[in-house]
């Protein structure tokens, strides 16, 4: 196990993690680790939680971890491939034709914090695209019985766009799979976001640029097909067995030449279709709604980020206390 320092810094380790080979080349996925809390009782954490970014970025959140360390978990991250650090020159940024691609890497993470590091309780924390995919993952195969419970922040469950819009953009994308599977399609996520939270520009957050720019990658055919059919497999109900805590801002703004103000809201996707679908995850859901609060609602300004932290604390500690 390739085990190296990372950027983050002092107290966090990058682990390299080998995921063969697809038709751009070499692949790897890179899993982030900061070890430290302490149990109750004095010795190392038994639990610890595994993180997904969403689309268009990657794990930069020290304040994230530090609040899960202070709770008494490991923190582990896991940037999958094609994203943040685990991206190639060789490759396509964000680019799946599957949702279950990015199975592999996690079924791995899960390996290295349960098996090599120990750890008998997990919760799986995922934003965005990434609380699709753990919503995915838990549901089926290998991921039952893994996780004990998930917290999802503003997971896409839907696409931000009125039905016609949603259906076009959709049958576009299945139409140019077959055969252009890398077609950019007319979408993307608006800069007014990235801007509003990135410290060189009206936000509070230092990221890295190349891995998460202000302007985004492009929405290829094949990933924007493959990220709707997990939704509609969602949809369906996917009957995940843990704890699932779904949190979104109360409320969301589409950023246009003419509304340049998205403080304070989800200014990426729309907060009801989160409120709709999240029942379809499990039968044991709570849904929770902060005011004020932004698409990753862990870099919402205060009070909003400390309202996340409490209702994050009362909930882990209902469900997965300390034994």
């Amino acid at each position: 196990m390739d085990v190296t320092a990372d950027v983050l810094g002092p107290g966090y380790e990058a682990i390299e993690l080998p995921m063969g080979r697809d038709a751009e080349g070499e692949v790897v996925a890179t899993l982030v680790r900061r070890r430290g809390a302490v149990a109750p009782a004095g010795g190392p954490s038994r639990r610890a939680v595994l993180y997904l970014h969403g689309f268009v970025d990657y794990f930069f959140q020290r304040h994230l971890a530090d609040f899960y360390v202070d709770l008494g978990f490991d923190f582990y991250a896991l940037d999958l491939r094609k994203y943040g650090r685990s991206l190639r020159p060789h490759q396509t940024p964000n680019y799946v034709e599957s949702l279950s691609d990015y199975f592999p890497e996690i079924d791995e993470a899960v390996r290295i914090v349960r098996d090599v590091d120990g750890h008998d309780t997990l919760l799986l924390n995922g934003h965005s695209t990434g609380g699709l995919i753990a919503a995915l993952w838990a549901a089926k195969g290998k991921g039952r019985g893994l996780a004990d419970a998930l917290f999802l922040n503003s997971p896409f469950l839907d696409i931000a766009e009125p039905l016609v819009m949603r259906k076009a953009g959709a049958g576009l994308a299945r139409a140019l799979r077959p055969r252009f599977p890398k077609a950019k399609l007319p979408a993307g996520v608006s800069d007014r976001y990235p801007r509003s939270i990135h410290r060189d520009h009206e936000g509070e957050w230092d990221f890295d640029l190349e891995w998460k720019p202000i302007l985004g990658f492009p929405v290829r055919a094949a990933w924007l097909a493959a990220v709707r059919r997990g939704q509609l497999r969602l949809r369906k109900g996917l009957d995940v067995d843990v704890p699932v805590l779904v949190m979104a801002s109360t409320r969301s703004v589409r950023p246009t030449r003419k509304v340049l103000d998205v403080t304070g809201a989800d200014a990426v996707l729309d907060v009801e279709h989160m409120a709709r679908w999240a029942p379809r995850i499990g039968r044991h859901v709570t849904l929770v709604r902060i005011d004020g609060g932004l698409h990753d609602l862990v870099l919402s300004d205060e009070p909003a980020r400390t309202q996340v932290f409490e209702e994050l604390t009362r909930w882990t500690n209902g469900y997965l206390p300390a034994r």
